[in-house]
């Protein structure tokens, strides 16, 4: 299990997390429908065995880049530590479990958990084809809100896309700052990303620009829900944190990109989130 763990940096699923309980309480605290625990258990199965086949597909399908690649091979697969069938075996077994958790919660996620695992596992060929894989991810990861507000309502909302827009710029925005690291070996092997396409400086300014745009998206629920102060403060903290990785990167500097990429955005959306449910819980 530390095994397929470390394959799929189970760590990082608190980038998308905090976000799909805002959904899932977004739905409860401003519509009839009432809080499932069941409900609840299904939204995290989907959420981590999503994540998981997504992480997994990802590794299986760029092990032969991650082996030459010196910051990448000593990951699992390169290194040995899990056999590329093990990954794929493990990839598959986790989009049945994501499909048959949405079985059980609405005809609705049913019908769509197909459109979302190919959205999830395409992300990991569009490297080869396009820079705009970035917002490929974000896209990915963006579906929690709404996915986790469908689980509850069986209908869309505008407020959950708000929010689905706004991961997809920021985490399209911190995946343009990770991919810093590579921006010469991307480009001297035919790989596509921000970086390798227009430089390290346009892309930190790109990356920027994303941050803006899900800063926007964050304070627009504000507009159709009512809020109280801890809302507002939520996302005051969001924004800072999302300066203060811009201020410890630069394309002269990259050695606290980790902690820009893991760190600060991990932080950034537990404080955003908790914020959110103190807001609903202490005011509504």
């Amino acid at each position: 299990m530390k095994k397929y763990m470390s394959l799929v940096l189970f760590a990082h699923s608190i980038f998308a997390l905090p976000f799909a309980l805002i959904g899932f309480f977004l739905a409860v605290h401003t519509t009839s429908n009432s809080f499932d625990w069941k409900k609840l258990v299904l939204m995290l199965v989907c959420m981590v065995s999503a994540r998981n086949a997504a992480m997994a597909f990802n590794r299986y399908l760029d092990r032969d880049i991650d082996s030459i690649n010196p910051r990448t091979a000593m990951r699992d697969i390169p290194s040995g530590k899990i056999s590329a069938q093990q990954a794929l075996i493990f990839t598959l077994v986790n989009c049945v479990v994501f499909v048959g958790a949405t079985f059980f919660i609405n005809s609705l996620c049913f019908y769509l958990s197909p459109i979302a695992l190919f959205v999830v596992l395409f992300y990991s060929y569009t490297k080869r084809i396009t820079p705009l894989c970035h917002l490929v991810l974000g896209v990915g990861l963006g579906l929690a809100p709404i996915g986790a507000y469908l689980v509850v309502t069986n209908q869309f909302h505008i407020v959950p896309v708000f929010y689905g827009i706004a991961v997809m710029c920021w985490s399209g925005g911190f995946d343009i700052i990770y991919a810093l690291q590579d921006e010469q070996f991307d480009r001297e092997n035919g790989l596509n990303s921000i970086p390798a396409y227009f430089g390290g400086k346009r892309a930190l300014r790109i990356s920027e620009g994303l941050h803006g745009l899900s800063f926007l998206f964050i304070l627009l629920p504000v507009f159709y829900m009512p809020v109280s102060w801890f809302y507002y403060l939520g996302v005051i903290f969001y924004g800072i944190l999302l300066i203060y990785q811009h201020r410890i990167v630069s394309p002269t500097d990259l050695s606290r990109v980790n902690r820009a990429f893991m760190t600060t955005n991990g932080i950034a959306s537990v404080i955003f989130a908790a914020f959110y449910l103190l807001d609903i819980l202490l005011f509504f």
